[in-house]
């Protein structure tokens, strides 16, 4: 894998990843522009905008033509919004580079906006917004975050509120792109099998070089204050309890990174975890469990979400479960063939997820365009390798304590104080 990094006069960053492998690539644009640059009055501004790219440019102007010019490729195309990043992607063959990075620089550069799409789409993001809803699995990360965030953007559902959705009009928009849509605050990366007679960075430099900077939008801090145990429940008859049980944590600046990496995956990263084998395979509480952690530029969180038998004796003895196997990690009960899985299994998930272009991808850019320390795959490795037991220990300690503790939960209960006593570390 050979990489290439060039910064264009304007200060767009590209980076070039020779895979060597498929003659196919992922063109990735990705935007520092996510929720948390929002305010009460634009909520869900950054997705909406993200729609309405794909809805018409300057040179491919309707959704239609844009799709067709993609699909004539035989690629694929779609787009993501983020709290703090928002990433346009195209994959297809290499030999359709050109017009792979002209679709996208179009898209972004020079939307149209047209009143009557942007009146489409307010319906179509109403009905997104539902879909969520009637998706508690999903919708309860979302919920725990606003735990979490209550006072700063950061906590606001990414899709914004139909009544933020409705109120939008073109200034809406124009007022969004002028404060962060700018080439210094992008980042083009382009992974996969490349053609050695291509070239790249005049193509970018030509699509792209015009592209004019302004001054980007900061976003609030968050500022964090908590001494116990806090819960919400979200009552909405469901087949099943969905619930994510956390604790805060730190930024992605943070050196703990990778150690609290090991030990999520330690405690919930397989079907050979901890949780896994106690709340499903042992007791039969639940269908899908699993630990993750999100990092920000200044929070974090790591967290445990399940699915549960909708029983209120069921869920409780999940979470003292769930809060055992933490417990235990904090005394240093695990073995060191537990810390090595966790290792492999990490190393081994990223490198089989590389085979894909668009990971390939989204593994370098999000580092760029986050602010994140970047690192090459091979220094990853390196340092999740070399995590102890001890560091693992020690961060357990630290995160794993009541005024740390975070419970969400979506399901058809009403009071508190079923749940609240069993959240005892």
């Amino acid at each position: 894998m050979k990489t290439t990094t060039h910064t264009l006069a304007n200060g767009l960053r590209t980076i070039l990843i020779d895979t060597k492998a498929f003659p196919s690539l992922t063109v990735l644009l990705l935007v520092g522009a996510g929720s948390r640059y929002e305010n009460s009055n634009n909520n869900g501004v950054a997705h909406f905008f993200e729609h309405m790219a794909f809805k018409g440019s300057k040179k491919y102007p309707n959704s239609f033509t844009i799709t067709s010019t993609v699909e004539s490729l035989g690629g694929v195309f779609n787009a993501y919004t983020s709290k703090d990043h928002t990433g346009y992607w195209i994959k297809a063959t290499a030999e359709h580079f050109a017009t792979m990075v002209d679709v996208i620089a179009d898209m972004v550069q020079r939307p149209l906006l047209e009143k009557q799409e942007i009146e489409r789409e307010k319906g179509v993001i109403v009905e997104e917004i539902n879909l969520y809803e009637d998706t508690p699995y999903r919708r309860v990360n979302e919920v725990f975050e606003m735990l979490l965030y209550p006072d700063s953007p950061l906590g606001y559902d990414i899709a914004g509120s139909k009544e933020t959705v409705r109120s939008f009009n073109h200034e809406t928009f124009t007022s969004y792109i002028d404060t962060l849509y700018h080439p210094k605050n992008a980042a083009l990366v382009v992974a996969g099998g490349m053609n050695a007679s291509q070239k790249y960075e005049a193509l970018i430099d030509e699509k792209f070089g015009a592209w004019e900077n302004g001054k980007k939008a900061g976003f609030e801090k968050v500022h964090e204050k908590q001494s116990k145990p806090q819960i919400v429940l979200k009552y909405k008859k469901t087949e099943q309890a969905h619930f994510c049980l956390g604790f805060r944590a730190f930024s992605f600046f943070d050196d703990r990174r990778h150690g609290l990496s090991v030990l999520s995956t330690m405690l919930g990263g397989g079907m050979s975890s901890p949780l896994f084998i106690e709340v499903r395979e042992r007791r039969g509480l639940c269908y899908y469990i699993s630990t993750s952690k999100e990092l920000y530029h200044d929070v974090g969180n790591i967290v445990t979400q399940a699915g549960i038998t909708n029983n209120v004796d069921k869920v409780k003895e999940a979470i003292e479960v769930i809060l055992k196997e933490h417990k235990k990690i904090t005394k240093g009960q695990f073995k060191k063939e537990d810390l090595a899985k966790a290792k492999e299994l990490i190393k081994g998930r990223l490198l089989l997820s590389l085979e894909d272009s668009f990971n390939t991808a989204s593994f370098f850019g999000t580092q760029i365009i986050r602010g994140e320390r970047e690192e090459s795959i091979e220094k990853y490795i390196r340092d999740i390798e070399a995590t102890t037991g001890d560091q693992i220990i020690a961060v357990a300690q630290e995160l794993f304590v009541p005024s740390r503790l975070n419970f969400a939960m979506i399901g058809p209960f009403h009071e508190k104080k079923v749940f609240e006593e069993h959240l005892v570390l």
